[in-house]
């Protein structure tokens, strides 16, 4: 979270997502609108894109193109809920 000067609002600019279980060597790097994912396992990895995938979605859903659009309480519920299906 950053702090905007013109509103004096906590917003939410972006996630980073990184993966610790990769043995395999492969490096694995994700860059979407909203997210930035690296690192992990193939499964981790898809697990984070999943959820990068499901969080754009439901943020499309709720007529925001960015997260500057919603709060970050917004923004925080529909990471949680991306995380939770």
């Amino acid at each position: 979270m950053s702090r905007n000067d013109d509103r004096n609002e906590a917003e939410v600019i972006g996630f980073f997502g990184v993966g610790l279980d990769n043995k395999d060597g492969h490096q694995r790097l994700t860059k979407s609108q909203h997210f930035f994912l690296m690192g992990g396992s193939a499964e981790t990895h898809e697990h984070m894109q999943d959820t990068a995938i499901k969080f754009d979605e439901a943020l499309r859903r709720r007529g925001k193109q960015s997260l500057k659009d919603a709060s970050v309480r917004e923004v925080l519920d529909l990471l949680h809920d991306a995380l939770d299906s």
